[in-house]
This record gives structure tokens, sequence and C-alpha cells, in this order.
């Protein structure tokens, strides 16, 4: 395999720290900046689609929720990760674009639902049509095993991270 910059930085490290295992980040650092790469490239493919990457993760999460395509500011804050205020800007933002609609929550007089619109359904749908056929592109000289595997491995790296 050729060298990378991972191979470099961490070559340094073992000629600047001698006494430091920095094995850490042979691993690590390289998922830092894939993490990255795949940030930028997801941005560019959701910029063809007229989106930022937060109006991804909102309509994608209504649109996972399946039939009506609803969820509470609740559920969504849920979802993406993010305050309450974040949220009720972004689903004001997605509402004056027409994405999105809210609706009074049946449930509850005093809640809302926020529901995904016709056009909100096939900006998000054509989004991840891009996206996957790209993201299946750079996962492509990968077998099929390694995939399953490395899969795996990175589901245990993450797992201490979502149980909170």
């Amino acid at each position: 395999m050729p060298e990378d910059d991972v191979d470099r930085i961490v070559s340094a490290w073992r000629r600047e720290r001698p006494e430091l295992d920095v094995t850490p980040l042979e691993i690590l650092s390289r998922v830092s900046r894939l993490a990255r790469r795949l940030d930028l490239a997801r941005g560019t493919a959701f910029a063809e689609h007229g989106l930022d990457g937060w109006e991804f993760d909102v309509l994608s999460a209504l649109r996972r929720a399946g039939a009506p395509y609803e969820l509470s500011p609740g559920q969504l804050i849920a979802e993406t990760l993010v305050t309450s205020g974040t949220m009720t800007n972004r689903v004001d933002r997605l509402l004056a674009r027409g994405f999105v609609e809210r609706q009074p929550d049946p449930r509850d007089r005093r809640g809302v639902i926020v529901r995904l619109t016709t056009d909100g359904m096939q900006t998000v749908d054509g989004a991840l049509d891009d996206l996957l056929a790209h993201e299946r592109d750079l996962l492509a000289d990968l077998p099929k095993g390694e995939r399953t595997a490395l899969a795996g491995h990175l589901r245990v790296l993450l797992a201490p991270f979502e149980t909170s």
C-alpha cells in the first residue's frame, strides 16, 4: 500500500515522542480524515439538490419515520441531536422553502407536528439516491466481506458514544 498522510504523521510522532504509543492515530486519524472528506463530499451531493447537510438531516428523519412522514419537534431533536432553539429555526426555514408543514398535534392541543410535504419528499429522495450511488462507488473496491467486517468494527467504536 502507498504511504498516506497518516503514515507520515505517525512516523513523525514516533520520531519526536518515541516513549508514546501512537498506534491509536493509525486508526482514529484515518477515521477522522475520512469523516471530514465524506462530509465535504456529502455537502456537494446535497448542494446539487439545493440542500444543506442539516436540511437533509431533518428531511431524512421525517422520511424515515414512514407515512404520514411526520414527527414532533422533540422527536426531530432526538433524531438530529440539536437543541430546541436550533430545531425551531430549522423547521421555520424548511417551512419557508415548502419542504415541511406544521400542524396541530391531535394528541396534544398545545403541541405541533412537523410533516414532510410532497416537495420535501421528492427533494430528499433525489438527494438520497445520488448520495447512495456516490457512496457505493467509494466502497466498490472493498469486497463485501470486508465491508461487512468494517461496518461491524466501526459499530463497536461508535457504541460507547451512543449509550448515554
